[in-house]
């Protein structure tokens, strides 16, 4: 059984770790990608300085931290939260943990008073873009607000 909860500061380095192997993976450690966002490292205070964000970690029983996802204030004036840094250990993948870390989000995004959800993604990361899709994220071909990575080449959104 896993577990999903909202991110504490020991799982600050062990997130980080999973995002930066992940991103490296598919050649996506360059510039213009969360692999040199500054919050990276210190994800629990970036996500713990505002009740607009959330962080969710999934666990294993014993406490091992498989991946996680969080949601941000993106457009406000718009209602628009940010799907960020859905990433996963390599053994966590192909058990349906992302649908829970995205039900997770979504749910909060919600309550926060979201009207949509929007991320940015890259076409390297064909599961991803399978994930988001299937979810019933819709492509919108470009980015909003000129998009924060810059490398990112493909972005959805969710009416929520």
């Amino acid at each position: 059984m896993t577990e999903i909860r909202t991110i504490s500061k020991t799982d600050d380095a062990a997130l980080a770790k999973i995002i930066r192997h992940s991103l490296k993976s598919f050649g996506l450690d360059i510039p213009g990608t969360a692999y040199f966002d500054a919050e990276l490292d210190h994800l629990s205070s970036y996500y713990d300085a505002s009740p607009k964000r959330q962080y969710f970690v999934a666990l294993t029983d014993s406490g091992e931290v498989l991946g996680g996802d969080g949601i941000a204030q993106y457009d406000p004036e718009h209602g628009v939260a940010e799907l960020q840094k859905l990433y996963l250990a390599k053994e966590a993948q192909g058990h349906h943990l992302s649908y829970k870390l995205l039900d997770a989000a979504v749910d909060f995004a919600k309550q926060a008073g979201y009207k949509t959800v929007y991320l940015e993604t890259h076409h390297n990361l064909e599961t991803a873009v399978h994930l988001y899709q299937r979810y019933g994220f819709t492509n919108l071909g470009h980015p909003l607000n000129n998009g924060e990575h810059s490398s990112m080449d493909l972005f959805f959104a969710l009416d929520i």
